[in-house]
């Protein structure tokens, strides 16, 4: 159960994260929560906050209060109360941080439908969790077989089994409502289990099932994102970027959600630009704006001449100037003119230290041993013939010879 990238000893132990196999999340640092908090001691006298956030598979966290004198600690795995039976977890967060994100999330800490914590597993408590998540995939697939027969248009994505193997909820999409009554039916009688079905979207999908973005990386979803904002095509739009779905599109197949990450710095920072929609009067014509680079605060503007079109390229200052004349009733005779000077970048003369040569240096050396071939070829040709020639000439010159030495009566 341990993560493939720790290490692991005899008997399963990882190395690094030092659950002793019991890794809930399916990865190091998934989902993961820094406690900035921890090492700040309460005041005499205030007795620690009782509630402790839990993790289980996938990333999927609940909040539960602490009975009594039990003391557990970030890492430990324990059974907590579910419905029905009990459910295996471990702690991710501890203290008064806890309180700070049951706030966040709105949750009522006086709420009698918080659940708690009965004790810390036992070993039987882990070999039957264990023994539950290895029955998931099998079942997974056995239920969708069921689905497929019943003709109903859902997709499973995944199945997480309980702790005391009593229940197995089943995660599901679908575009429209879906009637999975005898779905349920049919796989309580085959599973001999409690069956709940919990239908989510296809970016929480993302998220249980995890995957490797285009960026090389693994889906945020799946590692550290919790909250799903709403994500439009205008953040494409303030990020001067194409609206390419192919390429502004996540596994999911919505947009991606790192199209919010930078949102906010680029629309503070395009406040400084003037209006796209002000089209810059010019005694060539109007001159209207097709591009913005924010990173070098230029401004592209397309105007058409006598059948032929340009682009210019315009610092955001001499817009402004541009504008400022247009309002001044006043026509500038070209836009070119305002076209500040930029240098360009001298390139470096270096020399090749490494020993390298061109990516093209093989392609010469092809061409010279095809030449060597071929004259290697031509030689061996010419040699063939003159030996043919002397050979024909040699056997000539011996059926003479044989025919002088003959009698003339024979």
């Amino acid at each position: 159960m341990g993560c493939t990238s720790c290490g692991n000893k005899k008997e399963g132990i990882p190395n690094g994260c030092k659950s002793n196999g019991n890794c809930a999340t399916g990865g190091c640092e998934k989902m993961s929560v820094f406690n900035w908090l921890n090492d700040i001691e309460p005041p005499a006298g205030h007795k620690p906050f009782d509630c402790i956030e839990v993790s289980f598979k996938n990333g999927r966290k609940d909040f539960f209060k602490t009975k009594g004198d039990l003391n557990v600690y970030t890492g430990d795995t324990i059974a907590v109360e579910a419905s029905p039976g009990y459910d295996v977890g471990t702690v991710t967060l501890t203290g008064e941080l806890v309180k700070h994100q049951m706030n966040r999330k709105g949750v009522n800490y006086n709420s009698k439908e918080l659940k708690s914590v009965y004790r810390k597993a036992s070993q039987s408590d882990l070999d039957k969790w264990k023994e539950g998540r290895g029955l998931e995939h099998e079942t997974m697939h056995k239920a969708r077989n069921m689905a497929l027969d019943l003709g109903l248009r859902m997709k499973l994505g995944d199945v997480e089994f309980q702790g005391d193997k009593s229940k197995a909820i089943f995660y599901y999409t679908a575009e429209e409502r879906v009637d999975f009554r005898e779905l349920i039916k049919v796989m309580a009688d085959s599973f001999k289990i409690r069956i709940e079905m919990r239908q989510i979207g296809s970016r929480q999908e993302a998220g249980r099932l995890g995957g490797i973005g285009s960026c090389g990386r693994e889906l945020c979803c799946s590692t550290w994102l919790t909250d799903f904002r709403a994500v439009s095509t205008g953040a494409a739009r303030y990020q001067q970027l194409s609206l390419n779905p192919e390429k502004l599109a996540g596994q999911c197949g919505k947009l991606k959600c790192c199209l919010n990450f930078e949102l906010d710095q680029y629309m503070e920072a395009l406040k400084s630009y003037p209006s796209t929609k002000t089209a810059l009067e010019t005694k060539e014509g109007k001159a209207n704006h097709i591009k913005t680079d924010v990173f070098k605060r230029l401004m592209y503007y397309f105007i058409s001449k006598d059948g032929k079109n340009s682009i210019v390229p315009l610092s955001v200052e001499r817009v402004f100037e541009i504008i400022e004349l247009n309002k001044k009733g006043e026509v500038p005779h070209k836009l070119t003119d305002f076209v500040d000077f930029v240098e360009k970048e001298a390139k470096p003369d270096y020399t090749n230290v490494v020993g390298q040569d061109e990516l093209t240096r093989f392609d010469m050396v092809f061409k010279k041993n095809k030449k060597k071939q071929k004259s290697s070829n031509n030689r061996n040709a010419n040699s063939s013939n003159r030996n043919k020639s002397r050979n024909k000439n040699f056997r000539n010159k011996r059926n003479n010879k044989n025919k002088s030495n003959k009698p003339k009566g024979e």
